[in-house]
């Protein structure tokens, strides 16, 4: 198994210029390693979104990579997500989905089908046809420079070990820089840096 931040420290080490989307357990630890003006954290809103709304960067931005960095509970939220990346084209789309077993910012609840259901085998069966399943450093570390130059649409399932991150929170007094706005205000600051 994956530890959660330090798979988290190694993307941020080998992203560019790539969009990062953020949602639910991922968001605080994120910010540890990155809070830039690319960086977007999906809460605030209605959870599983974060897909969805990476597909709608992706679309409007053809020329720019997006990463999502998913749960497992919010990928599970929104599965036809991923037959709509298929069926939209974007070869700019890469969904990692972080995988514990748990709805771990609501008190680490099973996932419906924990530990039985299989990301890749869904991700594939959508039409996804670069799909990575990682459970090791070694692996990680080898594959992400292949996942971040490839053409996409990518699916990438790590496998990391269950934690107990709070709910994220937007508020001004945040330790993760990227949160200290209204989801509202982060979006318009998002768009203002792919404006220019």
């Amino acid at each position: 198994m994956l530890d959660k931040k330090d798979c988290l420290r190694t993307i941020a080490r080998y992203r560019t210029d790539e969009i990062v989307i953020t949602t639910m357990g991922v968001v605080r630890p994120w910010a540890e390693f990155s809070s830039g003006d690319l960086d977007f954290a999906s809460v605030g809103s209605g959870m599983g979104h974060a897909a969805d709304f990476g597909l709608g960067l992706a679309l409007a931005r053809p020329d720019k990579k997006i990463i999502v960095l998913n749960g497992d509970g919010s990928m599970l939220m929104s599965l036809g997500t991923l037959a709509t990346v298929i069926d939209s084209g974007a070869r700019n789309i890469i969904i990692m989905v972080v995988e514990n077993g748990t709805y771990e910012v609501t008190g680490n609840q099973p996932i419906p089908g924990a530990g039985a259901i299989s990301f890749t085998a869904i991700a594939r069966g959508s039409g996804f046809r670069k799909v990575y399943e990682l459970s090791e450093m070694e692996e990680l570390e080898r594959s992400l420079p292949i996942i971040l130059k490839e053409d996409g649409p990518v699916f990438v399932n790590l496998k990391v070990s269950p934690e107990d991150e709070p709910p994220p929170m937007r508020a001004e007094k945040s330790t993760a820089l990227y949160i200290t706005r209204t989801i509202a205000e982060d979006a318009h600051r998002l768009r203002d840096t792919l404006l220019k």
